[in-house]
């Protein structure tokens, strides 16, 4: 099956083909980091994420990019109003973003660029912009010519004309056009800043994804992606300065996701309606977060409640009970293949995920075939007999598609912990034989203090957890 998506600059579904094979250059727009990022950012990272995951399933090569805005006017406000420098502000909340994004089960990116530490290549694009005539300096600070490429727009699907009428932006007698935007800003006294041959000064926001994303990936990317509310100014801006730079096309998909809403608006600083991570993981399990935001077709809105975050630990606790009893079952099945009717059903499971996947990326179907799975792993737990490779097979599926793509059924640690259990449980089952009830009473309250139940069943001990 070939993996389609909505490629943004086209408006339409393609097939996903990377210019070089199996390889994928993969660059997504990372925070700008002065404050804790929202349940809105998330989105962003936890669903491309997936899309990295699942491109590795397939059998490409990613180079996964992800960049930290770490400074700009925002950092340097918040900077001074907590009497800090820019570099500590942004290192804090660079450990925080990775705090946040660990506790969801966002991988890291293979590369994590800091807008400081690539001045010398953004003063390289802008030099040759300004030798090409695509820029030019004012008083200090050096401009794009938005009207000199032709096609500026493209991504958004904007005319020049209807940009130049529906654009806010603030009045600056420095500029040629209102549209052009700024590649080199000039620094204000006590400003962080870096010398430049136009004067001391600091990178504009647009200009650092293309030189960074350029050192990594070279010119033409063949994923580039982020939140909607990036594709204009900040994406376009980006199409208009890395072609004139390097006269080649500079992204092959553009992806971008929908917003995420609280009540009837969207969720947005601007507006002051976030609810962040930093806040939503102390109330709620990081997987019930990650699970929400993949709930739905990644460029739909989405509401956010805390009443669907509440029916979604339900859900969770439904996969964790049937992995744990897939390990319990596990422990007393007897040995045997794989039989005919369970390959069969998995076989049939990968099929309806890879179709809904290579459906332009829609977990929110992924996940309803993950449900099937757990479904079918509880029908083949309870039959009186049931060999160990079925077993195994079932649980392998689970994990291969609900943990290791979607991220939602707990990994190896759990794993590891289940076997700890199971081996306290047989401890505690010897010590009964054995008329030990001290040591067997010692062991259920060591369960319980780790919030495990323990159920006597037709096929033994069963626990589960509170």
């Amino acid at each position: 099956m070939t993996l389609r998506v909505f490629n943004t600059q086209t408006r339409k579904l393609e097939p996903f083909r990377p210019q070089n094979d199996r390889k994928v250059a993969m660059y997504v727009c990372g925070p700008t980091v002065y404050n804790y990022i929202h349940i809105g950012n998330a989105r962003v990272f936890v669903f491309f994420d997936v899309v990295r995951r699942y491109l590795q399933y397939k059998g490409y090569d990613v180079t996964y990019v992800q960049n930290f805005t770490d400074v700009d006017d925002r950092l340097i406000e918040s900077a001074k109003q907590e009497d800090t420098t820019v570099q500590a502000l942004a290192e804090h909340y660079i450990q925080a973003y990775f705090e946040d994004m660990d506790a969801l089960g966002v991988q890291r990116a293979d590369i994590h660029p800091k807008a400081t530490e690539h001045i010398p290549e953004m003063l390289e694009a802008i030099r040759v912009l300004v030798d090409k005539g695509y820029a030019y300096e004012r008083e200090g600070d050096v401009y794009y010519r938005a009207q000199r490429k032709p096609d500026y727009g493209k991504l958004s699907g904007q005319s020049m004309e209807q940009l130049n009428v529906g654009a806010r932006i603030e009045v600056n007698e420095k500029k040629e056009n209102p549209l052009d935007f700024a590649l080199w800003k000039k620094a204000k006294p006590g400003e962080i800043s870096w010398e430049s041959p136009w004067g001391h000064g600091r990178p504009g926001w647009h200009i650092e994804c293309s030189a960074m994303s350029r050192k990594y990936l070279g010119d033409t990317l063949d994923v580039h992606a982020g939140g909607m509310d990036l594709c204009f100014p900040h994406h376009e801006n980006e199409i208009a300065q890395s072609e004139a730079w390097t006269g080649k096309p500079f992204v092959r998909y553009w992806l971008h996701n929908g917003y995420i809403n609280l009540g009837s608006e969207k969720m947005s600083k601007s507006l002051g309606n976030v609810v962040r991570v930093h806040e939503l993981k102390e109330q709620y399990s990081p997987r019930a977060l990650r699970y929400f935001l993949l709930s739905a077709h990644y460029r739909n809105p989405i509401s956010f409640s805390h009443e669907a975050i509440q029916q979604i630990e339900g859900n969770l606790e439904r996969f964790d009970t049937a992995v744990t009893n897939l390990h319990h079952r596990l422990g007393a099945a007897q040995e045997g293949e794989a039989e005919p009717e369970v390959k069969e059903r998995l076989a049939a499971l990968t099929q309806e995920f890879e179709v809904a996947m290579d459906d332009d990326l829609n977990t929110a179907n992924g996940i309803s075939v993950l449900h099937e799975a757990v479904k079918f792993a509880n029908e083949t737990v309870v039959r009186s007999v049931v060999p160990t490779g079925s077993l195994t097979m079932v649980l392998d599926w689970i994990h291969r598609f609900g943990d290791e793509i979607l991220g939602l059924v707990t990994g190896g640690d759990e794993v590891a912990l289940a076997g700890e259990i199971e081996a306290l449980i047989q401890e505690r089952q010897q010590a009964r034989a054995a008329r030990d009830f001290k040591r067997a009473d010692a062991i259920r309250d060591q369960l319980a203090e780790q919030g495990i139940i323990l159920e006597d069943t037709p096929q033994g001990v069963r626990w589960r957890r509170k």
